[in-house]
């Protein structure tokens, strides 16, 4: 008996691809101890790209692009240093119910970013992700 290759499951004589648990990696969120002072290294120094900056409700958040892939949101509402990798799901009620049947536990309640309302959760290593539903997906067309 031969091992499928990852992400495949094997029937006879053939692959069929299994669908990923979640959508897109969306954002990755890094916490930061001064969003201006990081945006700045981020445009100067690193030819990013800044998207947008919102300074409200306390937080301080900017997003840039630096290449391919999610944007980077430099966040001061998160420890640093940290990264949370932020995935997309189609239906954030059902991906909870369906992951809890598994063992899965949110760290807290529902949190909202600004596209949606989100969980936060981590491996059994303490390694943070979030999932989220895309509730509103040109928050920021207008920055």
């Amino acid at each position: 008996m031969h091992a499928s290759p990852p992400g495949f499951i094997t029937t006879p004589g053939e692959y069929t691809r299994v669908a990923p648990p979640f959508g897109p990696l969306r954002f990755l969120y890094i916490g930061t101890k001064d969003t201006g002072r990081d945006l700045k290294f981020y445009e100067e120094v690193l030819g990013a790209k800044k998207l947008w900056r919102f300074q409200e409700f306390g937080a301080d958040v900017a997003a840039v692009q630096l290449g391919e892939g999610p944007p980077i949101l430099l966040a001061d509402h998160r420890h640093a240093p940290s990264v949370l990798p932020i995935y997309e799901v189609k239906d954030l009620a059902a991906t909870a119910k369906e992951l809890k049947k598994r063992g899965w536990k949110p760290k807290g309640s529902k949190v909202e970013i600004p596209n949606g309302p989100c969980y936060v959760f981590e491996d059994p290593t303490g390694n943070e992700f979030a999932v989220f539903e895309d509730v509103r997906p040109n928050v920021f067309a207008d920055e």
